[in-house]
Formats: C-alpha cells, sequence, structure tokens
C-alpha cells in the first residue's frame, strides 16, 4: 500500500446524517451509560485500525472536566482536500455524511472493523460540538462542527513537523439523558484490551477530571492477555499460542486451562470484540472438541465404548482469546456483536487444529492433565444430568407442578410478570399478603443458597433452593437453557438490609452471573431497595431510604420526629406497608442489574466467592469507606 493511495479518490460516500439524531439506537443500541461509551470506541478504533496497519504506534485519550473527550494517534492524517463527490473538504464529509469512509481496495486497509471513519459521523450527529484537528504537509488543518452542522471550513491554524489526527466531541445530553459523563474505569479497561490485542503500540489515559493516569504496552499481546485473566488462577499448564495467516486471515488463539470449572472465551474480529461470538468462535468450540476426542482416542485415553467429549467437558475451566485479523469482516449489525463471516470458520479450524494437536503430542505430560481435567468434567456432566433429569421427570410426573411455596401471579404474559425472590417465610408472607396478584409472584428462600462458585454443576442441581428457583423461571439451566421459555421479564431479589441479607443477594447474583448470564444480559434482573428508616410525627410518616435522605429531611423540616424506626428486615413490614415502599410499580425504587464489564465481574466473583481470605480482605477493606446502608 502506498502514502499516495490514501487520499480524497478513497473516501466512498454512502448517505446524510439527520437519522442518527432522531433514532441513535438504530447506530448505537441504546442511550443509557453503556452506548454513551460506544462514542469513544467508534473514534478509538479508527486509531487502531491505523495500528492494525502498521501506521500508527501511539494513541492518547483525555477525559476533560468539560464532559468532552479527545483521542489522539500518530498515524496518518485524514485527507483534507475537497472530496470529488460533495465538493466540501474530505474531512468535513467523514464527519458529516453517514456512511463516509474509506473503502476496502483503492489501497484501503487490508484489516479494519468496519468501513474507516465510518463512525465518526455517527459520533458528531450525537454530539454538541466536535473539534477536529489534522497535522499534515507541515500545517494543522482544522474545523468544528455544532450539532454535525459545519460551523465553517477547513483552515489551517498553525505549523507542524509531524503528522497526528486529533477528534474532541462533547456528547449531547438532550440524546444521551441518563448520563454523559464518562466513566474512567470503563476506557481503562477498553483501552488495556486494545493494547493486548494489538502488539507494539502503546496506548495512553488521561483523566484531567482527578489527575489519573494510565500507560498499556504489551510486547506479547493476547498470551500476555490470557496471562493477565489467569493471573489469580491455579493453572494446569503454561499459555498456548498459535498465530497463522490461512488463506487472507490471521488467526491468533491463546489459551490455559485452570482448575476451575466456569470458563472465560473472550473473541475478537479487528479487534472488535465480538460478546455474542459468530463463525470463529463456534468453529474454534468445533475444533477444540474434535482434537481433545482426537488425542484421547489415539492415545487409548478414550476407549471405543466411550462417548465423545462434549464441548461442555473441554471448556471446563478454559481462559481463551480469539484474535482474528479478516478483510471486509460481515457483522450481524452496526455495533458489531456478531461475526457472521463463513470463511472465518475455516481458517480458525485448520490453524488452531493443527497446532495445539501437534502441542498435546510434543507435551504429554501437559496433555494427560488436560485430559484428567477433562475426563472430571465429563464425569461431572452425566451426575449433573442425572440430577437435572430426576428434576424434570419429577415436574412431569407432578404435572410440571411449580414449587410448593411459590405464590404465582395469574398473568402468563412474561413482559407484564414480576417474580420477587424474597429472604426467609415472615418477609414471604407479608409480600405474598401485599402484592398484586395478577403481576408479582413471590418466591421465598430458606437461608443461603448453595456457593455456585466453588460447586460442580451436579451438586447445584441437587440444592431445593436453587431447584426451586430454576423450576419458576423454567429457562433451566446449563445446556438445556432457553430464554425464551422465561415466565418473568422482572426477576426481583429482594433481601433484608443486613450483613446477611448482603451475602444471600450476593449467592444469588453468583449464581445468576455463572448460570444465568443470559438473564442478565438481557437486564430481566433487578435488586428491590426497600427503605432504610420511617419517620413518623403525629399522623405524618416519611420512608427514607439512605442516611443522607433521613439527614436532609431532618435538617430540612426542623421537626422533631417520634420515631425514627430503623428496618432490620423485611419482616418487620406489615403487607401494606411492603406494597407501598417496595412492589408497588409507581412509588417502588430498584436497581437493574448489568454487565458493564465481565472482566472485572469475573475477578470480583473470585475474589468473594472462594475461599481465600487475604485477597477477599483487602478487596472489601478498600472498600469499606464506599458501604452504605448496612446494619452491621
Amino acid at each position: 500500500m502506498t502514502e499516495q493511495s490514501y487520499w480524497a479518490a478513497s473516501i466512498q460516500v454512502l448517505e446524510w446524517l439527520e437519522p442518527v439524531r432522531k433514532r441513535p439506537w438504530m447506530y448505537i443500541g441504546s442511550t443509557d451509560e453503556r452506548w454513551l461509551h460506544h462514542l469513544v470506541w467508534e473514534i478509538v478504533d479508527n486509531s487502531i485500525d491505523e495500528a492494525m496497519a502498521g501506521h500508527c504506534d501511539t494513541i492518547k485519550v483525555t477525559l476533560w472536566a468539560d464532559g468532552s473527550c479527545t483521542v489522539e494517534d500518530n498515524g496518518r492524517w485524514i485527507p483534507v482536500e475537497k472530496h470529488h463527490q460533495t465538493g466540501k473538504s474530505t474531512l468535513e464529509t467523514i464527519l458529516t455524511v453517514l456512511h463516509a469512509g474509506w473503502k476496502f481496495g483503492w489501497g484501503g486497509y487490508k484489516v479494519s472493523g468496519w468501513l474507516h471513519w465510518v463512525g465518526s459521523s455517527v459520533v458528531n450527529a450525537l454530539s454538541t460540538k466536535l473539534e477536529a484537528w489534522v497535522h499534515r504537509d507541515w500545517e494543522i488543518h482544522y474545523q468544528s462542527f455544532a450539532l454535525w452542522i459545519s460551523e465553517g471550513d477547513i483552515k489551517v491554524v498553525w505549523k507542524t513537523d509531524h503528522t497526528w489526527t486529533i477528534i474532541r466531541f462533547y456528547p449531547d445530553a438532550s440524546i444521551f439523558k441518563i448520563s454523559t459523563t464518562f466513566d474512567y474505569k470503563t476506557i481503562k479497561n477498553r483501552l488495556r484490551q486494545q493494547a493486548y490485542l494489538t502488539k507494539w503500540i502503546t496506548l495512553y489515559l488521561n483523566d484531567e477530571r482527578n489527575g489519573e493516569r494510565y500507560k498499556y504496552y504489551f510486547e506479547w499481546g493476547i498470551k500476555s492477555y490470557v496471562n493477565f485473566l489467569n493471573k489469580k488462577e491455579d493453572t494446569i499448564w503454561e499459555v498456548f499460542y498459535v498465530e497463522k495467516e490461512n488463506k487472507d486471515i490471521l488467526v491468533e488463539v491463546s489459551m490455559q486451562y485452570n482448575k476451575e470449572f466456569s470458563n472465560n472465551i473472550i473473541s475478537f474480529v479487528n479487534n472488535i470484540h465480538t460478546p455474542e461470538g459468530g463463525t470463529h468462535l463456534t468453529w474454534f468450540r468445533m475444533a477444540l472438541t474434535r482434537t481433545i476426542n482426537k488425542y484421547a482416542r489415539d492415545k487409548a485415553i478414550l476407549k471405543e465404548k466411550d462417548q465423545n467429549l462434549t464441548n461442555d467437558d473441554v471448556i471446563e475451566g478454559l481462559t481463551c482469546v480469539i484474535s482474528i485479523k479478516v478483510v471486509d469482516p460481515q457483522f450481524e449489525w452496526q455495533t458489531k456483536g456478531k461475526l457472521g463471516t463463513a470463511e472465518a470458520r475455516w481458517a480458525v479450524d485448520s490453524v488452531f487444529a493443527e497446532k495445539f494437536l501437534e502441542f498435546l503430542e510434543e507435551d504429554p505430560t501437559t496433555a494427560r492433565k488436560i485430559i484428567e481435567k477433562v475426563f472430571l468434567a465429563a464425569k461431572a456432566r452425566l451426575a449433573a444430568r442425572a440430577a437435572r433429569d430426576t428434576v424434570i421427570r419429577k415436574g412431569a410426573l407432578e404435572g410440571m407442578t411449580l414449587p410448593g411455596k411459590l405464590s404465582d401471579c395469574s398473568s402468563k404474559d412474561p413482559q407484564k410478570s414480576e417474580l420477587y425472590i424474597v429472604e426467609g417465610d415472615s418477609a414471604w408472607g407479608s409480600a405474598k399478603q401485599g402484592r398484586d396478584r395478577e403481576h408479582q409472584a413471590i418466591l421465598p428462600l430458606k437461608g443461603k443458597i448453595l456457593n455456585t462458585e466453588q460447586a460442580r454443576i451436579d451438586k447445584i442441581f441437587a440444592n431445593q433452593e436453587i431447584k426451586n428457583m430454576i423450576i419458576a423461571l423454567w429457562t433451566s439451566i446449563w445446556e438445556t437453557f432457553d430464554v425464551s421459555r422465561l415466565r418473568y421479564h422482572r426477576i426481583i431479589i429482594m433481601t433484608d438490609a443486613d450483613v446477611d441479607g448482603a451475602h444471600i443477594r450476593t449467592l444469588l447474583l453468583t449464581f445468576f452471573f455463572r448460570y444465568l448470564k443470559e438473564l442478565i444480559k438481557e437486564w430481566y434482573l433487578y435488586i428491590a431497595q426497600p427503605p432504610l428508616y420511617k419517620l413518623t410525627k403525629w399522623k405524618k410518616s416519611r420512608y427514607v431510604f439512605t442516611e443522607e435522605e433521613k439527614q436532609a429531611i431532618i435538617d430540612a423540616e426542623q421537626i422533631s420526629w417520634e420515631n425514627i424506626q430503623r428496618y432490620k428486615g423485611l419482616w418487620e413490614m406489615n403487607p401494606e406497608q411492603l406494597w407501598e415502599t417496595t412492589m408497588d410499580p409507581t412509588t417502588r425504587k430498584m436497581y437493574k442489574v448489568s454487565i458493564e464489564d465481565a472482566e472485572q465481574a469475573d475477578e470480583i466473583f473470585k475474589i468473594l466467592m472462594w475461599d481465600e481470605v487475604a485477597p477477599r480482605r483487602r478487596f472489601i477493606q478498600s472498600r469499606a469507606k464506599d458501604v452504605r446502608n448496612l446494619d452491621v
């Protein structure tokens, strides 16, 4: 590729911008905090494209006190001369015309997350202001935009002796109504991930709001990434790594087994995270299962009479990063969550299967350890299936009856139905009497459920409280999970505001995260927020939910309250109070549970729910000052 090929003629124009502001969810998914950060990713991905093409080794992201974000890179400049189709500068064309970007061919990128710079027009459309500085040809070119309309022609504002591109944008609060505040940790984790995926580049994150600084550089790429993900695990062997091109598709796979029961498999296409997987992930799983089965049979470890090991068996305890680079990737939607490119399947299968089988043959000691791990998983799977079949068979014999203590709602429409999972029989009684019987179901828990972070699937199926939840939800779990069968589209955890209640809530969140993660991803899981205090004076009562709210009311109203009642448990409220404060959809307060950072969530659950005490103590001590409303 020549530098001369990167000019105005290589920019492709497809259409205009107003639809983005009218229907932003069609372009970025939604307008909540999660998708606010998608604006950053769209600009950063352009810089990553430059790095993958070998033209950039430094990327800087800066968060400013005025709510704006700047993304800079030392790659090639954006063309600034007049565009042949629009008659405007190429910079303005890229930033104001939907689907204008550097196309493949004509000297364009061999691999890219999408058409290069296409997403920048969407960022401009959803910002109140955007500024661009292009350092090229010894001059700094500048252009600004307000609500995506240019504030003037591109102009030269200074001299320069290097190439550099800077984009600064201000998210529009009329679009992102919930928040326009960028989260430092979210961006930090994403940049760290990108540094792992692109060897030899340096990424900086500067937060001018509080002075925090980070720098990332990883010489060994995704091999270092797997080491990072497994840093607190008891691993079985060294990290396996393969990098090879197959028919113009570059395949990188790095993996390592540990002694856990869960797995952590992360996939990328052209450095774009594909949380929903796609052809590359599907065929990696198939190749892994086939290769281990072949090795086990060739070595007579798996006998002819034995059934083949399944994919669930071979991925237990597996940490893996799959990264492929493909020309013109076919994603299933604009947000690039799932790859549909058919050619990726053969490339991943061929490259991984050949190299992994070679690895097993050359290191029989490690291979034996892996096979032992996999066989143990298969044994647990068979035991779990027997336990699960017992649950299903028992339900069938009883006419598929729901758990005895489930007080079900009369509505059969999942979108209008809620399930409250409550702590203890007393709370169950109050909730059952105070609820809306048409739409609200109540399921009590007897004490603390099993810690599913440390339990195999057969033990989970044997736990009565968990079985009750599985049957009530109707989705099943594990290999037979089916989200379309879910009976309630709001699942609400309601526990006491004390240490035991917090523990039960954490146990439940662990179970949902490990075995019903799809329900969290679809935003079906909530946490009820009962009041902390009841303030009473004569016939006047006020419910308050935080210490700060209580003190503000006392200071503001300047009256002497007779009985400031601190609720230690749901059982202290009668049915009418529980309905009024916690269950009435018009007045209640709830937290919606979401997964903002799966890697960080995975690490926190391991810290909190495993046996090792020291990391848990450090975690709790470091965050003790942030805990509110907990009655110790």
